[in-house]
């Protein structure tokens, strides 16, 4: 593997983080909407 494996990983990080805090964002969001009395 030539190249820089260390960006690739570095992406792979950023890829995951901004899935599990999105996902966590949603939840909160449905969550809000879900409990919130109308």
């Amino acid at each position: 593997m030539t190249g820089r494996p260390l960006r690739q990983r570095l992406l792979w990080f950023v890829a995951l983080w901004l899935c599990g805090v999105g996902s966590v964002a949603l939840l909160s969001f449905g969550l809000r909407l879900w409990l919130m009395p109308r």
